[in-house]
């Protein structure tokens, strides 16, 4: 991998371990409706492409259910006051992100998660070291698109060569093509290897250590 002097991060299932506080979030929305619970792998599979997507691939019947919209709204208030229950980063995350820091590179996250909750969640834990954080908002277009990536390279004064995408998904990878930024995506999160391993051009990792071996 060329040198480089920025990481933009995708946030769920990268930086931190989000997925328990996802699962139990939506099983209360769906117990109050009277819908079937989802375990945790059902979960892993749903996320990625933002909450919308999360509760409409959650209830039952999905866009086509009348509930959908008064679910997600619903889900919206409940996860923001129990976004941290079980969450927390990955072992090595914020070691990492330190010794980047240390080394000079600048540092984003670009999340699909609510921009305000992106926000919150980077100032809890990783405010230290990142120069930007971006989440889904109105008027700009969620990953894959490239818009927020372009949008933090703007706000850090770099360049898409001067960059590279640390994701754990396929929507990670196709935003770091759509973007035309380098690839890493971690095994540690959302997916499994063997999906992540079928993406042309991506760098899979196991450990924090790698990544460090990669970029310093």
């Amino acid at each position: 991998m060329k040198k480089k002097d920025t990481v933009i991060f995708d946030l769920d299932g990268t930086l931190l371990n989000t997925l328990e506080d996802l699962r139990d979030s939506v099983n209360v929305i769906m117990e109050q409706y009277g819908y079937p619970m989802h375990s945790l792998d059902q979960i892993r599979t749903f996320v990625g492409n933002g909450i919308g997507k999360l509760m409409e691939r959650s209830v039952p019947g999905g866009r086509a259910n009348p509930d959908l919209e008064r679910a997600l709204s619903d889900f919206k208030s409940y996860y923001t006051g129990h976004c941290r229950i079980k969450t927390k980063p990955y072992d090595g995350v914020v070691e990492l992100m330190k010794v980047l820091s240390g080394q000079g590179f600048k540092l984003a996250i670009v999340s699909n998660k609510n921009d305000a909750a992106v926000k919150e969640l980077d100032e809890i834990y990783f405010s230290a070291y990142t120069m930007a954080a971006l989440g889904d908002r109105e008027g700009r277009a969620r990953k894959p698109a490239p818009d927020a990536v372009f949008a933090a390279l703007r706000e850090l004064g770099s360049s898409r060569e001067q960059a590279v995408y640390i994701g754990d998904s396929e929507v990670d990878y196709e935003t770091a093509v759509n973007s035309g930024l380098d690839c890493i995506l971690v095994s540690w999160g959302f997916r499994d290897r063997e999906v992540l391993e079928r993406f042309e051009g991506a760098v899979v990792v196991d450990t924090c250590e790698e990544i460090k071996e990669l970029l310093l």
